[in-house]
């Protein structure tokens, strides 16, 4: 499968928003994921055309880099591997089909 656009960002499940002091991350599910059977998910910011993909199981692992630089799928497989369990658990509930509540997470300093 290719990279997917951010163009729809709206009409997808986010999952989670990461915020730093110098970009927003956004960890989302695409509506054909649900057809797909390993967890993952898919992550850029408002300037991402074209998004990396992460495995969640069994372990978080790189998929697609997308236009991410080398230095931001290392930040951002971090986030992945910090929030996987509720990720997970957000997997499951998009695949019944139940509402996903949006992690919010910010960065502190130190």
């Amino acid at each position: 499968m290719g990279c997917m656009k951010l163009l729809s960002i709206n009409t997808v499940p986010k999952i989670l928003l990461y915020i730093t002091a110098k970009v927003i991350w956004n960890f989302l599910f695409w509506n054909t994921d649900y057809h797909e059977n390993r967890a993952h998910v898919h992550v850029g910011k408002r300037s991402t055309e074209h998004l990396c993909k992460i495995w969640l199981e069994p372990n978080v692992e790189l998929a697609d880099k997308g236009d991410l630089t080398d230095s931001q799928v290392k930040q951002v497989l971090g986030i992945a591997a910090e929030y996987r369990e509720r990720m997970l658990r957000q997997w499951e509930q998009f695949k019944q089909g139940k509402h996903i509540r949006v992690i919010k997470a910010k960065k502190t300093k130190g």
